[in-house]
């Protein structure tokens, strides 16, 4: 529709509605009430256009080949890329673990497949834009070295992806803006801004959470890494609280993520599993309480085992007996815990596991 007709059609709405408005005389009120129409006419006007042009750009970056990979060109050259080959073959491995995972439960994924690079940015942070186009900065393997727990970002990432959220999320911003621009003047610096930037919302945040442990369930990752990465964010931050600043700002509370993820871990067990600060409980009665391990806390190890157990009775493993392989607990076919010097052993974890499951 061309610009001229679309403002016609749009003047003739607004002239409509102003005059089926209610007249009520207030003198001292004119001036500045015909100020306020002539700037929603023009917001109007412009938000229109707006729209036209984002639905434009977004047809082209999210959806034509050739603009996507135009798009994932301009994201390497803004924002880097880091070369690392074990880094590039684990984020290789875990982007082919997940794409089949996701595949299990949503096959539009093979229709459009995610470009994904690493980038040279040093904040904790991944994220996907327009296009299924997917970066990691180099400053989430600062924090992060357990691939489970950089599946479950990705994860999470890849469930903006598959929901549409960047798209949505630019239609939402430009809404909240258009207001604020009565000329058109304004209108190039509102698309850069709307189309530069991601506008996820924290439901959107939640929903692409509870996608992730959907995911990841259907990969060999460990369920329980879903809510011990959060556990991880909150025991690094509180020594490295910047690096997080930027990120907690615009995304559900760290706790609220972990306890969220350990009651779809519950769920996920059948409600046979749960975790009391860092003791895990099978049936009500006391499993055991995880040590540190490395540089990984009590409490983060323990959503390890509690995500083993769950996948277990998940997948009916409780009905064999569990025994110690070494210092491995094993229920059935299922890891369960691999016990360190400040562990019980690991046979009296298997007897205790025969017991009460």
């Amino acid at each position: 529709m061309h610009n001229k007709t679309l403002k016609r059609k749009i003047l003739t709405g607004l002239t409509a509605l102003c005059l089926s408005l209610p007249l009520t005389y207030v003198p001292s009120a004119a001036p500045a009430a015909e100020a306020s129409t002539a700037s929603i006419i023009g917001a109007v006007i412009s938000g229109a256009v707006a729209h036209s042009q984002l639905d434009s750009t977004i047809r082209k970056y999210n959806n034509d080949p050739q603009g996507r990979q135009q798009l994932f060109q301009q994201m390497k050259a803004q924002y880097g890329v880091n070369e690392d080959p074990y880094l590039n073959a684990q984020l290789d491995r875990i982007m082919q673990n997940l794409t089949a995972g996701i595949g299990a439960v949503d096959s539009s994924i093979y229709d459009k497949p995610y470009n994904y690079f690493i980038n040279n940015q040093g904040s904790f942070n991944a994220f996907c834009t327009l296009g299924h186009n997917l970066s990691v900065n180099t400053g989430l393997y600062k924090m992060l070295t357990n691939e489970d727990e950089i599946a479950v970002v990705l994860g999470h990432e890849m469930g903006h992806g598959q929901k549409d959220h960047p798209a949505k999320g630019a239609r939402q911003s430009l809404n909240m803006q258009i207001l604020g621009a009565a000329t058109g003047s304004q209108l190039g610096v509102i698309m850069a801004n709307v189309v530069n930037n991601r506008h996820i919302t924290k439901p959107m945040e939640r929903e692409a959470d509870k996608l992730a442990f959907d995911y990841i369930t259907h990969t060999n990752y460990n369920p329980g890494a879903c809510a011990a990465v959060w556990q991880r964010v909150m025991d690094k931050s509180k020594s490295r609280p910047s690096d997080f600043q930027q990120f907690m700002s615009d995304h559900p509370a760290n706790d609220d993520r972990r306890d969220t993820y350990a009651k779809l871990l519950n769920q996920y067990s059948g409600g046979h599993v749960t975790n009391k600060d860092g003791t895990i409980k099978i049936n009500t009665k006391d499993f055991c309480t995880p040590a540190a391990h490395g540089d990984m806390s009590a409490k983060e190890r323990a959503y390890f085992v509690m995500g083993n157990l769950a996948a277990a009775y998940h997948n009916g493993h409780n009905k064999a007996n569990a025994y110690a392989d070494g210092n491995t607990v094993m229920l059935g076919q299922q890891p369960i815990i691999t016990c360190n010097s400040s562990d019980e052993s690991a046979s009296v974890l298997a007897d205790r596991l025969n017991k009460i499951k």
